[in-house]
């Protein structure tokens, strides 16, 4: 289907944390089984996968495809809820659909009387057990082997400082023990799939030298590009499949990325992320703006107390993320007026790059780590506490509460203290309503469609629709939201 110059699709995944609060539940495993049994079954707000995606990590009944054009499933390793958003192409569906999938959950919680004895965070690490949990990019780029082997050395820069306005912020940090670390045999017979073809495994500590931190993920990525992740946690992990493949473009899938509370972190997340691969597909980021060491930059600039931010170039000597971010934008101002979107993109990545400038403190209606300090500072001072006391952890977690009348950010912004890009209005609308301009459109009318006819075969992938033992339905451009004539 034509599109535009700029167009791309994106979507993002997220693992949820669970925390039981009433035993007689049983584990989390039970918890989120629970949940996704309501809004299947209960709710129908979609088509539970009747055949097993993957024997090992998604076999049937653990998730399906939904109404509003997303995908919500139990992921095996692990056993967690996750949600995969429906494919976009513009920044306020995407966090639209986001947030509608949190909704969904919160509501089944509080139609199942649950919301007091299960809570899901929409966050990125345990503080205590020292387990990390994924908030995954997906953009559609060009499949071009030059691109992916030779190039991404330059992407690497901007992913690894756009922390300064991406970081949702932790107290804390996170030490991985060195030496390879044997799993008991308890736990691998309690969780076999989480150890299926891991080669290595780490020990994690507290690190208490450090007090407050950008990124919540920082402190557990191990490699710049890594295709088993378990253990191995890597900036980018490629990924050769259907979901987004079409037309020579694959998917990028990142895994340095974190869950945004903040609207408006999440759209310019995304936004300055889609902008700066298409000027790697358009050969414009020069090698000047190279880094030494990605990892080590990536762990000093989330732990930076000064907020200097400097960072070493392969040559040229060092600069401050705030202006190695600005070589971006800068050269990013080549697209300029090309849409709304994009001219939306470049106006706020410039004012959140001077705001940071004068004084990154007073960023907390637009930045996550920003309002967190804040609220965990507040706290810390009323309370007489050191940032070593475990007090703070618990009020570092509150913030990613998905329910809006628990969370703690959610009390943040009804104070009016952030600055959003949505309205209440446009999160309940996606919670049944699809984006309307990417094949999210066609495959959630096909999911209505089975739901209603309550057929007994059916299956669904992001690129394809059996909806009986004799109709297939072909969804392979991911730009196109029609059904086929």
């Amino acid at each position: 289907m034509a599109r535009n110059p700029g167009d791309r699709i994106f979507g993002i995944e997220t693992e949820f944390g669970t925390l039981v609060a009433d035993e007689t539940l049983g584990s989390s495993e039970n918890a989120v089984e629970l949940i996704k049994d309501y809004i299947f079954y209960e709710l129908k707000l979609g088509a539970i996968d009747i055949h097993a995606r993957d024997d090992v990590f998604e076999p049937s009944h653990s998730g399906g495809f939904l109404m509003n054009g997303a995908r919500l499933y139990v992921d095996a390793v692990g056993s967690h809820l996750e949600y995969a958003t429906a494919e976009c192409k513009d920044l306020k569906d995407v966090v639209a659909n986001d947030r509608a999938g949190q909704r969904q959950i919160v509501r089944s919680l509080h139609e199942l009387g649950l919301n007091d004895a299960i809570k899901i965070y929409n966050n990125s690490v345990d503080h205590f057990g020292g387990h990390t949990f994924g908030c995954h990019e997906n953009y559609l780029i060009r499949a071009d082997d030059d691109l992916l082997n030779n190039s991404m050395y330059l992407f690497y820069p901007f992913l690894v400082t756009r922390q300064i306005f991406s970081g949702v912020g932790r107290v804390g940090g996170h030490i991985l023990t060195t030496g390879r670390v044997t799993p008991s045999y308890e736990d691998m017979m309690a969780n076999p799939v989480d150890y299926i073809w891991v080669s290595n495994v780490y020990g994690v500590i507290p690190d208490d030298s450090v007090d407050f931190q950008l990124s919540q993920r920082a402190d557990h990525i191990i490699k710049t590009i890594a295709s088993r992740v378990r253990f191995n946690r890597a900036l980018i992990n490629p990924k050769w499949e259907t979901m987004y493949s079409h037309n020579g473009m694959t998917r990028l899938h990142l895994l340095f990325g974190e869950s945004n509370q903040n609207e408006f972190a999440y759209a310019l997340k995304v936004g300055t992320t889609s902008l700066v691969l298409r000027m790697l597909e358009d050969g414009r980021v020069p090698e000047r703006l190279a880094i030494s060491h990605p990892l080590l930059a990536l762990r000093e600039v989330s732990r930076d107390p000064s907020y200097k931010w400097p960072v070493d170039r392969q040559a040229g000597g060092p600069i401050s993320a705030i202006n190695l971010q600005r070589e971006y934008l800068n050269l990013a101002m080549a697209y300029k007026g090309e849409s709304e979107q994009t001219d939306w993109v470049l106006r706020e990545w410039d004012a959140i790059l001077d705001g940071l400038e004068k004084d990154p403190l007073a960023l907390g209606d637009r930045i996550d780590w920003v309002a967190k300090r804040s609220i965990v500072d507040d706290y810390r001072r009323e309370e007489g506490l050191t940032w070593q006391d475990d007090a703070l952890h618990s009020v570092d977690l509150e913030y990613h509460n998905i329910d809006p009348a628990e969370s703690l950010f959610y009390a943040y912004q009804d104070m009016g203290l952030t600055r959003r890009i949505l309205d209440d209005v446009d999160i309940t609308m996606a919670m049944t309503d699809p984006p309307t301009n990417t094949r999210a459109n066609a495959r959630a009318k096909l999911v209505e469609k089975v739901i209603q006819s309550k057929s007994r075969f059916y299956a669904f992938d992001w690129n394809g629709v059996a909806t009986d033992r004799h109709t297939y339905v072909e969804l392979s451009d991911p730009f196109d939201p029609n059904l086929p004539a």
